[in-house]
């Protein structure tokens, strides 16, 4: 699993957790709705820091709870 995997998959549990779409995380956020689509779609490869943090607000957890789960356990090496 690829890091740009990890975050989709992160983001797509969260949501399913707390029962919300992804148009209303993008509110909780305060970004588009297409910001957080083209991370989950793929189309954003490598999401910056930042937006994770504002994902994270809107989720009210913190950077080290997002990035705390299993699907960052298991990272591919990025550097061959």
């Amino acid at each position: 699993m690829t890091l740009a995997d990890a975050v989709k998959c992160r983001i797509l549990s969260l949501c399913e957790t707390e029962h919300i779409t992804l148009n209303r995380l993008s509110y909780r956020c305060g970004m588009t709705q297409s910001t957080l689509n083209n991370i989950v779609n793929g189309g954003s490869r490598n999401p910056k820091l930042a937006t994770i943090k504002k994902i994270c607000d809107g989720l009210n957890i913190t950077l080290a709870e997002f990035f705390s789960s299993e699907e960052f356990d298991c990272l591919e090496q990025e550097i061959q």
